[in-house]
């Protein structure tokens, strides 16, 4: 009798982090969008388009908070395409992992940056 890999008795394998990144992508996506409509909603609405304008909106505490979540989502969103296209495309191990430590560090960085920037303001 040949064996049978489809219904419950499946083999499954993988990392198995589907449903969660494909959540966390959304998720941020979400965050990224909402951020986009008030940013936009505010530069439409307002009248101040100077620097300090620009400036005055950032120093808002709520606004910076509000701001350095959005680029954290940016970036959580980003490594998991990224990681994705790594594991799909990439095979050699050591390669890969290196290209994946590569994509952290930048990101790391980028997230550096982006507070001393934003908190700069």
């Amino acid at each position: 009798m040949a064996k049978n890999n489809v219904g419950p008795k499946r083999l499954v394998v993988g990392a198995h982090y589907g449903f969660k990144d494909w959540l966390a992508q959304r998720i941020t996506a979400i965050v990224m969008a909402l951020y986009t409509v008030i940013l936009l909603a505010t530069f439409l609405t307002g009248q101040n388009f100077t620097y300090e304008g620009w400036a005055g909106l950032f120093a808002q505490q709520w606004f910076k908070l509000f701001t350095l979540v959005t680029f954290a989502a940016l970036f959580y969103h980003a490594w998991v395409g990224m990681r994705d296209i790594w594991m799909d495309y990439v095979k050699p191990v050591g390669i890969r992992l290196t290209l994946q430590i590569a994509t952290i560090l930048w990101l790391v960085a980028c997230a550096a940056w982006t507070v001393q920037i934003i908190w700069s303001v």
